[in-house]
C-alpha cells in the first residue's frame, strides 16, 4: 500500500506493529501529549504528515524516525544524529513542579528550553538581545544594529533580500535539519560548491598569478595531471612492490576515468597516458546545433597550476560537514530561531535581559538581570548557562574558581561578513554563476553567490566571509571603509561590474558584536583541548548550574553542536531530577 494513502488508523497500526515497547510507549505518550487519543477513533482524521509532525514534536526524533521507517519513508536505522529521548511530563510524577532558568536565547538555549518544556518543566529564557537566536542572525531591511565600538548601521536591503550574518548553511546529517522538520521550517538547497565559480590566487609564481580560474577548469587540470603522473609511474613499474599485475591494470583503468587521460602508447612512455584537457574543464564555444561540437579551452601548464596552489582548495568540498548537499531555511536562517521561540511561547522569553549575576543557592539558583525598566531577579531550581564561555567568565557568580577559569580559558575566533545588494544579478547574467562560493587568497576569503532568488531582478552577495586576521582587518574599518575595500578586492576577480549597481550593504564584525564578542571559540592544546580538565569540567554541573553550547561539542561553530550539547544538558538535568 502507498504510505501516502494510509489513514490515521492504518498509520498508527503499522508503526505499532513494528515497534519495540519503548517506541510504543513514546508513540502513545507523544500522541497523548499532543491531545490525540491513540485509538482508532482518535486517529481517523489524521493525515500522514499530521501524524508524523505530532509524533516528532511530542515523542522526539527517535520515535518519529522509527515511525517513518515503519511507513517505508526511511530506514529506521539510518539516523546518524546522536540518540536523544526528550523528557516526558509523566516522568516528573511525584517529583513535582520543577523550574529552570535558561541563560541565553541562542540556539543552545532555545533547544534546551524547547526540550525541557516537553517534560513539563517551567522554563524562563533570559536573552540580552531583543530577539532570539544569538549568533543566528539574519539581517533585513530596516534592522538597526550598534556594535561595541559605537558604530551604528541601518540595513536598507530591499524586500525579500537579506544576509545571514551568522550561520548560513546546514549539512544534511546535522540534527538542525531534524528540528527544521519538527518545527515546520521549510528548507532549500544551499549551493556550497559550484563548478563555475572562481578560484583566485595572487602573489604566487607562474602565469596564474592574479588570474581568476573557474573551479571546474582547475579541478579538471589538477585531476588530469595527477592521474597522468600516477599512471606513468604505475605503468613503468615504480609501484610494482605495492600492486599485483591485475591491480595495476585496474588502477590504470580508474585513472583514465578519473583524470580523462589517454591510453598507453606502445614504446613511448612519455606519450602514454597524456592529459590534454577536454570538455570537463569548459568550452570557449559550447557545443551547439548542427556541426557545432564546441571548442574546448586548452589546459593550464602543470607547473603554473601547481604554483598557483588552487588545488589545495578541492579538499574543502570533501569535508564531512561541507560536502553537498547543504541546506538553508527559506527566507533566512533566523527562521529556525523564531520557530523555536514561537514553540516555547512569548511569556517564557524575556528579551533585553542582560544577566549581571548568577549564583547557586541552598534551594536552587538565582539570576540577576537588567531590563529597560531596571534590575530584576529570577529564581529557579536549576539554570542552564548557554552564554559564550568567555563572556560568562566575566559575569559575577559564586561558581568554583576552577569552573570560572575553565570558562575563560577558551581561544576566541573572529569572523566577518558583508552583504552587498545589487540592482541586477550580474554573477548570473554575465558569468553564469548560480549559487556557490568564489574563493580567494586575499583578505576577502570567501564570496558567496546567493542560493535564493535565482533569475530575479536583484540579489545580495556575501562579499566576504573571512576569519582570524582578515576578519580583524575589516573589523577595524568603518562600515563604509569595509564596503570600499571589499569592492576594490572584488574587482580583481570580476572586474568593474563588482562596483556597479550597489543599492545596499551591511557588514558584521563578530568580535565587536555585543553578547557574542567573537564568532566561535576553541580549546587550546595548552590546556588539553577537548580532553583536558577545563573542557571536561563544564560537561558536569556546577551545583545547580549546567552548561551548554557548541563550545561543549565536537561540532564547534555549527548550530548542530549547540543543539546536541543542549540535549545532553537536558538529559543530565532530567536524570538528576527523576533519580531524586
Amino acid at each position: 500500500m502507498d504510505p501516502g494513502s494510509l489513514t490515521g488508523r492504518a498509520i498508527y497500526r503499522r508503526v505499532r506493529d513494528t515497534a519495540d515497547l519503548g517506541t510504543i510507549r513514546g508513540l502513545n505518550e507523544g500522541l497523548l501529549a499532543s491531545s490525540i487519543n491513540p485509538t482508532p477513533g482518535g486517529l481517523m482524521s489524521q493525515t500522514r504528515r499530521d501524524f508524523l509532525r505530532r509524533v516528532g514534536i511530542a515523542g522526539g526524533a527517535g520515535v518519529m524516525l522509527h515511525s517513518m521507517g515503519a511507513l517505508g519513508l526511511t530506514s529506521a536505522h539510518a539516523a546518524e544524529t546522536p540518540p536523544f529521548t526528550p523528557p516526558k511530563k509523566s516522568d516528573l510524577g511525584r517529583h513535582g513542579r520543577k523550574t529552570v532558568i535558561v541563560m541565553g536565547g541562542g540556539i543552545a538555549g532555545l533547544t534546551a528550553a524547547y526540550e525541557l518544556l516537553k517534560g513539563g518543566y517551567e522554563v524562563t529564557v533570559l536573552e540580552g538581545r531583543g530577539r532570539p537566536g544569538g549568533r543566528n542572525r539574519t539581517v533585513r531591511g530596516g534592522d538597526t544594529i550598534t556594535d561595541l565600538k559605537g558604530q551604528t548601521q541601518r540595513a536598507t536591503f530591499s524586500k525579500g533580500q537579506y544576509m545571514n550574518a551568522g550561520p548560513g548553511r546546514i549539512p544534511q546529517m546535522h540534527v538542525t535539519i531534524d528540528y527544521c522538520r519538527e518545527l515546520g521550517v521549510p528548507i532549500e538547497v544551499f549551493t556550497n560548491q559550484n563548478a563555475d565559480a572562481f578560484l583566485y590566487r595572487e602573489n604566487v609564481p607562474g602565469a596564474l598569478n592574479g588570474v581568476p580560474v573557474r573551479h571546474r577548469a582547475a579541478k579538471a587540470d589538477a585531476y588530469g595531471y595527477t592521474a597522468e603522473l600516477l599512471a606513468k609511474a604505475t605503468d613503468q613499474g615504480s609501484l610494482d612492490q605495492y600492486l599485483t599485475a591485475e591491480d595495476k591494470e585496474r588502477l590504470l583503468a580508474y585513472l583514465r576515468s578519473f583524470g580523462a587521460i589517454g591510453n598507453r602508447v606502445a614504446g613511448d612512455p612519455a606519450a602514454s597516458f597524456r592529459y590534454t584537457g577536454g570538455g570537463r574543464r569548459g568550452y570557449a564555444t559550447q557545443p551547439g546545433a548542427g556541426l557545432e561540437s564546441g571548442t574546448t579551452i586548452p589546459p593550464y601548464a602543470m607547473s603554473d597550476l601547481l604554483a598557483s596552489t588552487v588545488g589545495n582548495y578541492f579538499s574543502f568540498e570533501m569535508g564531512f560537514d561541507q560536502a553537498m548537499m547543504m541546506y538553508q531555511p527559506v527566507g533566512g536562517m533566523d527562521k529556525i530561531a523564531y520557530a523555536f521561540a514561537s514553540a516555547i511561547g512569548a511569556r517564557r522569553m524575556r528579551y533585553n535581559a542582560e544577566i549581571v549575576e548568577y549564583r547557586n543557592t541552598t534551594s536552587g539558583v538565582e539570576v540577576v538581570y537588567t531590563t529597560p525598566k531596571g534590575p530584576k531577579k529570577a529564581v529557579a531550581d536549576f539554570a542552564i548557562n548557554t552564554i559564550p564561555p568567555h563572556i560568562a567568565a566575566k559575569i559575577s557568580s559564586n561558581l568554583p574558581t576552577a569552573v570560572v577559569t575553565a570558562l575563560g580559558s577558551v581561544s576566541v575566533t573572529n569572523a566577518g561578513k558583508i552583504g552587498i545588494e545589487y540592482d541586477r544579478r550580474w554573477w548570473e547574467e554575465d558569468f553564469r554563476i548560480y549559487g556557490g562560493i568564489t574563493n580567494a587568497n586575499t583578505n576577502l576569503g570567501n564570496m558567496w553567490h546567493p542560493s535564493y532568488g535565482y533569475n530575479g531582478e536583484r540579489g545580495t552577495m556575501i562579499g566576504y566571509y573571512n576569519t582570524g586576521g582578515n576578519a580583524n582587518f575589516y573589523g577595524n574599518l568603518s562600515p563604509a571603509e569595509r564596503l570600499a575595500e571589499a569592492v576594490r578586492q572584488g574587482k580583481k576577480i570580476f572586474g568593474d561590474v563588482y562596483g556597479e549597481g550597489i543599492t545596499a550593504s551591511y557588514s558584521r564584525d563578530w568580535a565587536s558584536t555585543r553578547f557574542s564578542e567573537g564568532a566561535w571559540v576553541s580549546w587550546p592544546g595548552a590546556i588539553g583541548g577537548q580532553t583536558g580538565a577545563a573542557y571536561r569540567s563544564l560537561l558536569e554541573p556546577a551545583g545547580n548550574v549546567y552548561f551548554a553550547g557548541d563550545h561543549l561539542s565536537h561540532a564547534i561553530a555549527w548550530q548542530h553542536g549547540a543543539m546536541v550539547s543542549a540535549r545532553v544538558a537536558v538529559e543530565s538535568l532530567h536524570a538528576r531530577v527523576t533519580a531524586a
